[in-house]
């Protein structure tokens, strides 16, 4: 399906030469002189990079069918992660060099999505936060009470973040997926 470039949207994927593409962010400009065109910043969803593209706004672009399915992460296998369709019961393998910077917020039973088009799984989107167990932590050093002062702790599923220092030993804390960064304690 063609879908005009002025009627694009933050999140839409889209095909342009061969490639499947999420659009992150994108400004219609339109200059004194001259005509209009449309500066996007794409995600390659095969090959997870970044791209500044510029195009007219006379020109249609492709629509990608892109399919979320709901799925439960099962375990790792050391360089393969297993997740299962709750309602079928099948079972998914996916590589990490597939799934490299998610990967590392994958603690068992976690609720994710897995991306597919057409028939090609592209990866998984995660919760934009996710609840974990802080499983080590060092105690607050008395005096040691600066401005937004944190420490290091170590969560259930191996991931180390900076914590504030009245994080205690088995707190749990919400996690941001976006940057891995701290949001509250639960």
């Amino acid at each position: 399906m063609m879908i005009d470039i002025n009627d694009i949207k933050n999140g839409m994927t889209v095909i342009i030469d061969g490639q499947i593409y999420q659009i992150v962010d994108f400004l219609h400009v339109k200059p004194g002189k001259g005509s209009a065109f449309m500066k996007m910043k794409l995600k390659n969803l095969r090959a997870g990079t970044t791209l500044e593209k510029t195009m007219n706004t006379n020109i249609k672009l492709e629509k990608a069918n892109i399919t979320k399915v709901q799925m439960s992460y099962l375990y790792s296998t050391g360089d393969e992660y297993v997740f299962m369709d709750m309602n079928t019961y099948d079972q998914v393998t996916l590589p990490e060099k597939q799934i490299e910077e998610e990967a590392k917020f994958l603690k068992e039973n976690l609720e994710v999505e897995l991306v597919y088009f057409n028939d090609e799984l592209l990866g998984v989107n995660l919760p934009d936060k996710i609840d974990y167990k802080v499983t080590s932590t060092t105690d607050a050093v008395k005096g040691n009470t600066s401005t937004n002062a944190q420490k290091d702790a170590e969560l259930e599923n191996g991931l180390v973040i900076k914590v504030p220092l009245f994080i205690n030993n088995d707190d749990e804390v919400v996690v941001s997926t976006a940057d891995g960064k701290y949001v509250s304690r639960k």
